[in-house]
């Protein structure tokens, strides 16, 4: 076994897989700058507006706590300039307390330009410690953002978060902002203001009395915990206004499940009240180290957007230390506004193409997540059957076009024979999910023994060809390829060795998969295995709780397509797909920011364990995927695809 490390854990950091959403590799972009005392212990939450050729970041800097007023830390906003967008110079203060309304603090600055106006929204501090009444909004005015010329309170009220739209709607200056932000709930909600930016806190105490009536409909919010605060300037579209937001999930409930989130809305052009679509899941979570590790850990705060071209560029906030940038496609955001799952895989029109039957003991209860291997011109599905009693066997059904079963063998061609895989209790047991793969002239059959007490195990067990396209089931004794100590399963190797070595992917510990590199597929000395990481579960996200190998690696031209199952916080199992370096395995060069498959078919809804699509087999036809699955884990069903639309998923043009 080698001992050979993947880049980002030689490095020492955390390394995005998030590969559609793409970080700048300069990250943080600004950090803060220990030769001015204002900004030296932090700067985050960057407004980004392009003045020409010039893009101009204003941003939230911190003084030291031992600096400022005793052990208080002081906001002001500060201004830079950049060529490029990502490395910004000319550093000054902008913006700092000078009223009684923001004597304790400017904070998080959002700017729009209109009419020639710069208009920068900011959270305005005035009594410590902060309480909600005294958590305001405020504007400054610039006609040149060399200097601001006016100054005023917005919200008589706790309001943060505000942005100016970039254009009138309607003849009328319209802002989003976030109200009640520290009297939860909170709600983002739509004001129109005078061209008297003198007059806005008295207008807003009128619409404050009847704020409600001004609220988005319907509420982003998918659950009473968690909340919600407005992130950049809306983005105009043909079909709406794109507002990039930050969506907090579990905010009100256990902090350590809290999960910090980017999401989107496309609200109405004439009525921004009105929720035209949304995202169901964020786009962005914290993963690297700067997002995880800071003065607020595990925060990515979105306070600005630009739409360049056919991307859209992100600036956040990190941890509430340091500024960044990500891009991604606007393409990839309006999949995710249309329901967040790529419409690349087809359903065949008469699945499920297996069912149980009860005229068998075998396989009466289930039948589901099928292997799948091509032999010969036909494609041979292994799938696991439960009996009554819940136990697990492996049965094999043929077909030529890969869609239609010609034959189901009428008694299984696996069952357990060792004592790590009998039954030892009332509950679950047996030989489960399988997964197969050809090297040379024998077929290596990965699958999960479980005795129903222990912790689940990788087992392996071979065949020859021959035997198998004869029908003469002389599989070797099975040995186990994991520790006992340890919840492991949806395991195979790549079909071809790795500088002689065998790539071994399993998913030690049940959350994330996992490599490994054996000398040999006949022992396994599991004391030595490293499980390190190779793809992992995203909090928030659709594949949030969990991930798992699906079918094992298709050799592709780019490298190995691997596809994958991911399970939401709601136990939602869907599909997604990443692909692996074609020399270093261990290195994963892209990967879905969607689904490719989720439960949608009342086969996929309602079963055994409802929502549930779980792929164990793929087979590669000329351009076309065939995906086999398990739906609701009691159907065997397939779906196809082409693959160049798979890898166009992955690599966006």
């Amino acid at each position: 076994m080698s001992s050979k490390l993947p880049l980002n854990v030689r490095m020492g950091t955390l390394t995005s897989q998030n590969v559609n959403l793409r970080r700048h590799h300069d990250n943080p972009i600004l950090l803060p700058n220990v030769g001015n005392s204002w900004e030296s212990y932090a700067v985050f939450n960057p407004a980004v507006i392009k003045r020409g050729r010039t893009y101009y970041m204003l941003y939230r800097a911190l003084s030291p706590p031992a600096t400022s007023r005793g052990s208080v830390t002081i906001s002001s906003i500060g201004i830079a300039k950049s060529r490029d967008g990502v490395h910004f110079y000319d550093r000054r203060r902008f913006i700092y307390p000078e009223h009684g309304w923001e004597r304790f603090g400017c904070e998080d600055p959002r700017i729009t330009k209109v009419d020639g106006r710069y208009y920068i929204t900011y959270t305005a501090i005035a009594v410590l410690p902060p309480t909600a009444d005294w958590i305001r909004v405020a504007v400054a005015i610039s006609d040149d953002l060399r200097r601001v010329s006016e100054k005023y309170l917005v919200t008589p009220f706790n309001a943060k978060a505000m942005a100016i739209f970039p254009r009138r709607i309607r003849k009328r200056l319209v802002a989003v902002l976030t109200v009640h932000t520290d009297k939860p709930p909170a709600y983002i909600s739509v004001a129109e203001l005078s061209d008297d930016p003198s007059r806005w806190s008295e207008e807003m105490a009128e619409w404050y009395r009847r704020y409600m009536d001004h609220v988005i409909r319907p509420d982003p919010r998918r659950s009473e915990l968690d909340h919600i605060e407005v992130g950049a300037p809306p983005i105009e579209l043909e079909e709406g206004w794109l507002l990039i937001y930050s969506y907090i999930q579990n905010y009100f409930g256990e902090p350590i499940k809290r999960v910090f989130g980017v999401e989107a809305l496309l609200l109405d052009l004439d009525d921004p009240r009105r929720v035209i679509k949304r995202t169901s899941y964020p786009f962005m979570t914290p993963e690297e180290v700067y997002e995880v590790y800071g003065i607020v850990p595990r925060v990515v705060f979105p306070t600005s957007a630009l739409l360049e071209g056919r991307t859209v560029k992100i600036y956040y906030g990190a941890s509430d230390t340091s500024c960044c940038q990500a891009t991604i496609m606007l393409s990839k955001l309006r999949l995710m506004l249309d329901g967040g799952v790529a419409p690349v895989f087809k359903r065949h029109e008469k699945n499920p193409i297996i069912w149980p039957d009860r005229r068998y003991w075998w396989r009466g209860f289930s039948v589901f997540n099928p292997a799948a291997i091509e032999l010969e011109g036909k494609i041979h599905i292994l799938f696991r059957a439960f009996s009554e009693d819940k136990t697990s066997t492996i049965g094999m059904a043929v077909s030529e076009d890969g869609l239609n079963i010609d034959k189901i063998l009428d008694e299984p061609v696996y069952v357990p024979r060792e004592e790590f895989e009998m039954k030892r209790g009332l509950g679950h047991s047996g030989c489960e999910d399988p997964r197969i793969v050809k090297i040379n002239d024998k077929l290596y059959m990965f699958y999960t023994a479980f005795d129903g007490i222990d912790p689940p195990r990788v087992a392996l067990t071979s065949i020859s060809v021959r035997n198998f396209l004869n029908m003469e089931w002389e599989w070797t004794p099975p040995i186990l390829a994991s520790p006992p100590w340890i919840d492991d399963k949806n395991a195979c190797v790549l079909r071809e060795r790795i500088d002689d070595k065998y790539f071994y992917i399993h998913r030690a510990g049940g959350i994330n998969v996992v490599y490994d590199y054996l000398d040999s597929l006949e022992t396994v000395d599991v004391e030595r295995l490293l499980m390190l990481p190779l793809l992992s579960n995203r909090p928030g996200m659709w594949d949030g709780k969990k991930v798992g190998l699906a079918a094992p690696p298709l050799k592709v031209e780019e490298g190995w397509l691997m596809f994958y199952h991911g399970v939401s916080h709601d136990g939602v199992y869907r599909v997604g797909a990443a692909l692996l370096d074609r020399k270093k395995p261990d290195e994963v060069l892209a990967r879905t920011i969607t689904p490719i498959l989720q439960p949608e078919e009342w086969y996929e809804r309602e079963g055994y364990v409802n929502n549930v699509v779980f792929p164990c087999g793929a087979v590669l036809r000329d351009n076309t995927v065939f995906l086999y699955y398990g739906g609701a884990d009691r159907y065997v069903c397939v779906a196809t695809a082409q693959l160049d639309e798979i890898m166009s998923l992955l690599f966006p043009r």
